[in-house]
């Protein structure tokens, strides 16, 4: 005869084990649908008589809380029952069936961006409710995010603060503390290593486990800077907008106030994206983003610069042949969207008409907008200016006086600018404004009192946005003013 467990629960098999008990999978004998559950089994790590029964009050309380927790939201575990047994302490709570993000990476191999936003979208509502409960879950991971196979759901398992109840001791002030650390290495912060998490210690969580989606890579198989302790992942993720890159290293900077406030914020921000999404580019192209701001000065800008290649004139020529051909054939708006495509070179799939090298093009004689500042803007379709397209270099490497030299007071200021214009900056300048305006890539998002460039742009951008602008103060070279 089977022994039952609590004479009600009979073990089917184990799930798990660890320092602080065993998770098993049960089915409930005084059910008539012997309904499955999950039975975690916990055991204080201090067996004093005067402990557990701190512990055990501890635990009726975290109890309390699960019950409440999971029965109003669909996406955390319903709690059944809790009782105690032996000196052990016992959750009996819903079996989800699923698979877990790391058993789906597994599986299938990495997630696009699109799949990890609507995960995103569906799992952030479930940690603005947890943390409304003036709780921190301690232990988001993918291991501990199921996708349910009713709906594909994501369901937030496992939370650690009855676990850490295991822990409880009386202090050397006779207050009641923890003597363990609840999370898991690679994925917590360190505020909650040092045992002292706050709500975006779970946003930081979240983050490292949305980093694991897109690459594949667990956090002790990637390297982190040295300097700044930022964690070098970016490489490793192919086709990832630069909104979406901010998003993920706001959510893991290593400072609590340089992360997102709260998981609204962070869903605010994701939604941003679902309603203004940026095209993909390929790696070469995309912005590099600093994981946390610094407080490095900028006084002293070296002049000696890493060399690396640029946009040659012969290549903005042939563009600009490209360029009028397109305008011949298919008139101003059309060419412009299909220009920008050409130029970014979008690794979203598009359907674009090829031009045979063989056929002579007409030339076009470049014309001028008139702006509500009553300062005329080359058209973005001449040769001079088509490079602007090709600024993201300007996110890769630090700019030299050899890049900016030739240029006119025009260009530099849409070379500087664009930096800004990439990660969706509106600016009080109208011409600039309808310059970028015209760019099929720009996707205005902040205003430019929101915008704020220390916490968005990276060291190097910074550094590369105040060397463009000495250069021009230097030669005299602006032709916007505000």
């Amino acid at each position: 005869m089977t022994l039952l467990l609590n004479n009600r629960y009979r073990i089917l098999r184990t799930l798990g084990s660890g320092g602080f008990g065993e998770t098993f999978l049960a089915e409930d004998t005084q059910m008539p649908s012997l309904r499955r559950c999950v039975i975690k089994q916990l055991k204080p790590i201090h067996n004093k008589p005067e402990i557990y029964q701190l512990v055990q009050e501890r635990f009726q309380r975290e109890a309390a809380i699960l019950e409440e927790l999971g029965g109003s939201s669909g996406q955390i575990p319903a709690l059944y029952a809790y009782f105690q047994l032996n000196e052990q302490f016992y959750l009996v709570q819903e079996y989800i069936e699923g698979d877990t993000l790391t058993a789906k990476v597994k599986q299938q191999g990495v997630l696009s961006e699109s799949a990890v936003r609507e995960l995103l979208l569906t799992l952030l509502p479930v940690l603005e409710y947890i943390h409304s409960n003036h709780i921190v879950h301690r232990d988001v991971k993918p291991d501990n995010i199921i996708l349910r196979h009713r709906d594909g759901k994501p369901v937030l398992i496992d939370f650690g603060a009855v676990r850490e109840t295991m822990g409880t001791v009386i202090n050397s002030k006779g207050s009641l503390a923890s003597s363990i650390i609840i999370g898991t290495p690679g994925y917590m912060p360190s505020e909650q290593a040092m045992g002292r998490p706050v709500y975006v210690s779970d946003l930081y969580s979240l983050g490292i486990t949305v980093i694991y989606l897109l690459t594949g890579k667990h956090p002790q198989e990637l390297e982190t800077d040295p300097h700044t302790g930022e964690i070098i992942w970016r490489s490793h993720a192919l086709n990832v907008s630069p909104t979406m890159i901010f998003i993920i290293d706001k959510a893991i900077a290593y400072h609590p106030r340089d992360r997102f406030a709260s998981a609204r914020e962070m869903l605010q921000a994701l939604q941003e994206i679902a309603n203004t999404i940026l095209p993909t580019q390929p790696p070469s192209q995309r912005p590099r983003i600093a994981a946390a701001p610094t407080a490095k000065t900028q006084n002293t800008i070296s002049i000696t610069r890493e060399s690396s290649q640029i946009p040659s004139s012969q290549d903005s020529k042939d563009k600009g042949i490209l360029i009028g051909s397109i305008i011949a054939a298919g008139g101003l708006i059309g060419a412009s969207t299909i220009i920008g495509l050409v130029l970014t070179k979008s690794s979203q799939p598009v359907a674009q008409k090829t031009v045979s090298p063989s056929v002579q093009l007409p030339s076009v004689t470049p014309q001028a907008i008139e702006t509500p500042d009553h300062q005329s803007v080359p058209s973005p379709l001449t040769p001079s200016v088509l490079s602007a397209n090709d600024y993201s270099w300007l996110s890769q490497r630090l700019v030299t006086d050899e890049d900016l030299e030739g240029k006119s007071g025009f260009e530099l200021d849409i070379m500087r600018n664009s930096i800004f214009a990439r990660y969706g900056r509106r600016f009080n300048t109208p011409g600039l404004q309808k310059y970028f305006n015209l760019q099929p890539w720009y996707r205005p998002i902040y205003s430019p009192m929101e915008f704020d460039q220390r916490n968005v742009l990276s060291d190097l951008e910074r550094r590369n946005v105040e060397y463009i602008s000495e250069y021009q103060n230097r030669y005299d070279r602006r032709y916007f003013k505000k």
